[in-house]
């Protein structure tokens, strides 16, 4: 049974895998998907035939710390979706653009470290599971998000509001007596320079 779910298991990443070289999907949407991007299932053999590239290519990436699989217990070469992806990447870089290999590794780490970003900002997004508000004495709060947040938010800016617009007001009522005295100064002053 186990080695039954083992083969399916390898077909779909397999089916996945082709889907990658030939641009029918994103890692990120593998990724999405619940599919473990970073799982070592192919074997050099295996990862060339999908790529497309001949096997001592992968291991000649390998040494030049390009594109770095993971090892077996004993020493073996397993690569995952996310080191295919680098290789159509690497492959596409070096035969369409004409990219020597050391502007390729820098595409490759830039764009590693694009991914890495965004996976963060999608975290965050997700992860805000809080907010905070200013408490009526200006005391900064937390809020655990849920449903009520709007019932909890009027009591605490109401109060606010009604202060702000006092204070606005009260600043009018100030404008109003220093444009008069402003203007004043300002012609008083342009008088005197004359």
């Amino acid at each position: 049974m186990t080695s039954r779910v083992d083969r399916q298991i390898k077909k779909a990443y397999l089916v996945a895998a082709v889907a990658l070289v030939e641009d029918r999907v994103s890692l990120e949407q593998m990724d999405a998907a619940g599919l473990n991007v970073e799982r070592p299932i192919f074997t050099v053999g295996q990862a060339a035939e999908i790529a497309g590239i001949h096997p001592q290519t992968l291991r000649q990436y390998d040494r030049l710390d390009l594109i770095v699989p993971q090892r077996t217990p004993g020493g073996a070469r397993r690569y995952s979706l996310r080191d295919i992806d680098r290789l159509n990447q690497a492959q596409h870089l070096a035969q369409d653009e004409s990219i020597n290999l050391a502007g390729i590794a820098r595409i490759l780490e830039l764009s590693e470290e694009n991914r890495q970003l965004r996976r963060q900002i999608e975290r965050l997004k997700r992860g805000a599971d809080s907010i905070f508000a200013a408490a009526v004495d200006g005391e900064v709060v937390e809020i655990r998000r849920s449903r009520r947040v709007k019932s909890w938010r009027k009591p605490l800016f109401k109060p606010l509001q009604l202060t702000a617009t006092v204070e606005a007001f009260d600043d009018d009522d100030d404008d109003e007596s220093d444009d008069g005295a402003g203007g004043d100064r300002a012609a008083g002053g342009r008088a005197g320079r004359r």
